[in-house]
């Protein structure tokens, strides 16, 4: 995640790095792990909630602890990507699943993570991660930031979701905030059975768990848009869509429901978290050199 910010407020204003120390983690599901962090720099911590994101910095295997030469604003990247490729810390966008302070007065924040093997280096570590381990993360120092992508319109009357596992999280905690009678139709799309979780909300929200029948590429995605063609949606005059997960899959929703459902594209956010047959460090270079794929609600399909 780069930091950024409005025009009228330095990047600094909104983001910063903080130390993230693992205090404990809960299986949730097969396939999703939280960990819940702690440390005093997250006393200037604020997530404005939702979907908030920030990025990982996670340590390599043969170190304990995230090690970064510069969290200068300004040298802080080139001095990562000159790190020796055995010694630099994988970066990854999560989000905050919550922030809280206990009664104690302890702020923490939980990261959900998908557990998927040793392949993925946020899946090993989360899998390895212990009491007392330390990270770095980049994360907003205002509540009001523009990693917050869910900004539903006033005038909405119904809100839309799609989210795959990797989405999840985003999507629970949207749910978490949404005010009493907001109307929701979710389709969730995971891998095994037992990740279809209890979501707590406040909204009046009907649930179409996907559980992914095997396959990959244009047979996942056909499986999806399968539940959405024969789906009742809510009667409303102004539809909002918060659709995230796998690039092509939400290229394909977002046509459903703009081109079939009539939604008006513009009260459509959609976000790749991660694309078939790219990997996570090719998405990250293409993020960095301007190359990922427009968010822009009005871009054409």
């Amino acid at each position: 995640m780069t930091a950024t910010a409005s025009d009228a407020a330095p990047a600094a204003v909104h983001f910063r790095f903080f130390e993230l120390e693992v205090l404990r983690t809960r299986r949730l599901g097969h396939s999703f792990l939280r960990v819940t962090f702690g440390g005093e720099s997250l006393a200037g911590f604020r997530s404005g909630g939702y979907d908030q994101s920030l990025s990982l910095f996670l340590p390599p295997s043969h170190q304990e602890h995230t090690v970064l030469p510069s969290t200068d604003e300004d040298t802080w990247f080139g001095a990562w990507r000159g790190m020796p490729d055995e010694d630099r810390p994988v970066m990854r966008s999560y989000t905050v699943r919550e922030q809280r302070r206990t009664p104690e007065g302890v702020d923490e924040v939980d990261i959900d993570f998908v557990l998927h093997g040793d392949a993925c280096p946020a899946s090993a570590w989360a899998g390895r991660a212990v009491s007392g381990r330390r990270i770095m993360a980049i994360g907003p120092a205002v509540a009001e930031n523009k990693s917050v992508r869910f900004q539903p319109p006033a005038a909405t009357d119904a809100i839309l979701m799609y989210a795959d596992e990797t989405a999840l999280p985003a999507a629970a905690a949207i749910l978490d905030r949404l005010a009493d009678g907001a109307r929701v139709k979710a389709w969730f799309e995971v891998p095994h059975a037992d990740d279809r979780l209890t979501l707590s909300t406040r909204a009046d929200v009907d649930i179409t768990w996907i559980v992914r029948a095997g396959g990959a590429g244009r047979e996942r995605t056909e499986q999806v848009l399968s539940e959405l063609r024969t789906a009742e949606l809510p009667a409303a005059e102004a539809p909002y869509a918060w659709i995230a997960g796998e690039a092509g899959t939400i290229r394909a929703v977002r046509r459903h429901l703009v081109q079939e459902r009539s939604v008006d594209r513009r009260a459509v956010r959609f976000t790749g978290y991660w694309r078939l047959g790219a990997s996570e460090e090719e998405l990250l270079a293409e993020a960095y050199a301007g190359q990922a794929a427009s968010e822009d609600p009005t871009s054409d399909l």
